[in-house]
């Protein structure tokens, strides 16, 4: 018999989810961000509870190209737009948007020969200090970008550092707005947590990422707040129970021990599996649909939990490490991370299960 453990990704919880965007969005064009093979969930998998996106957007050429032998064919945008001039050819070819945040890139533009015209993001920087041109230069690099033999079809894009918090959209607005308000091209402006916020940021266009995988862009609101659906529950089975008496411990570490006598469920879950070897005792776990706290060191293979809220769980009993009914935002804050890392650091040994549009 295979390891019990898997990952159930939902896709109807998927596309429930970016119905939730265009009801904060509304009648706006929405790229779906599927970086980092959609945040873990599978590139492929998830698309075709994505059918209700304008087009998508990511990092990798290789996936772009990937998405477009599958025979998509709406815009895919390259969201660090390109590093060398030869991606330019097949970036071209195949219809593929690009963000342009560096002076080099432009350069490479200028010194291409493009056999189409091509979709142009400009990249502004508005605080968060990591790629895009000062705001002040941006109306200059239109023009350049205007007056490629080829053409291009540009777009604005800002990426907010704060979106999250209450008073993180309004400065970098308001810059944006001064050096580049006189500017009429379309606006791409709001990524998840500004979907929230869109009604304040505004935009032609809006890049959700984490909340279409139903967890939460922001520290203090939660997804189920939201009205947002988890996508990925990571599940797996007890493979031992253990009875401790008061004074034993367990696992690496000693890290746990029994104040009373006790039974210990053995989770065939840990961390070559991509589960945060930081969580601590008392992260919660679900057996058999209640919460249980984790009791003991995560190793590599397995993690313990105390039972004595399950008296009935037994070898064989179903265990929930986070998604339906236990929000990855929790497990993770346990591990002083965010739900992001944990749901693209799911393992390549973890089989994936699909569900929802196809299949039932």
């Amino acid at each position: 018999m295979a390891r019990p453990i898997v990952a159930d990704v939902d896709l109807a919880a998927i596309a429930a989810n970016l119905a939730s965007v265009r009801r904060f969005a509304r009648g706006v064009e929405v790229l779906a961000v599927v970086k980092a093979n959609a945040y873990g969930h599978g590139l492929l998998r998830v698309l075709p509870a994505l059918d209700g996106a304008d087009g998508l957007a990511l990092i990798e050429l290789e996936a772009a190209l990937a998405l477009r032998a599958a025979g998509y064919s709406r815009p895919i945008l390259l969201l660090e737009g390109f590093f060398e001039g030869a991606e330019l050819e097949p970036i071209s070819h195949h219809g593929l948007h690009i963000v342009v945040h560096d002076a080099e890139q432009v350069r490479m533009l200028e010194t291409a020969r493009l056999p189409a015209r091509i979709g142009v993001y400009v990249k502004a920087n508005t605080g968060m200090n990591r790629l895009g041109f000062a705001p002040a230069d941006v109306p200059g690099v239109c023009a350049r970008l205007e007056a490629l033999k080829a053409g291009a079809s540009i777009r604005l894009m800002m990426h907010f550092a704060r979106a999250d918090d209450d008073d993180g959209i309004a400065e970098p607005l308001a810059r944006f707005e001064r050096e580049c308000g006189a500017l009429t091209y379309p606006r791409s402006l709001a990524n998840s947590a500004g979907v929230v916020r869109y009604g304040e940021i505004g935009g032609d266009g809006v890049r959700p990422g984490i909340m279409l995988y139903g967890a939460t862009p922001f520290g203090r609101r939660s997804a189920e707040a939201l009205g947002l659906v988890a996508a990925m529950t990571l599940r797996s089975q007890l493979i031992a129970v253990q009875t401790l008496a008061g004074g034993d411990t367990v696992g690496y570490g000693a890290s746990f021990r029994a104040s009373r006598a006790m039974r210990i469920g053995v989770v065939a879950c840990g961390y070559a599996d991509g589960y945060p070897r930081l969580a601590p005792n008392g992260t919660p776990v679900l057996v058999n649909g209640k919460r249980v706290p984790m009791a003991g060191r995560v190793s590599m293979d397995m993690v313990t939990v105390d039972l004595s809220a399950v008296p009935e769980a037994t070898v064989g009993s179903d265990v929930v490490l986070w998604g339906n009914g236990l929000p990855v935002d929790e497990v993770a804050a346990m591990a002083s991370t965010v739900g992001y890392e944990l749901l693209c650091a799911v393992a390549p040994r973890v089989p994936f299960v699909v569900r929802g549009l196809r299949g039932g």
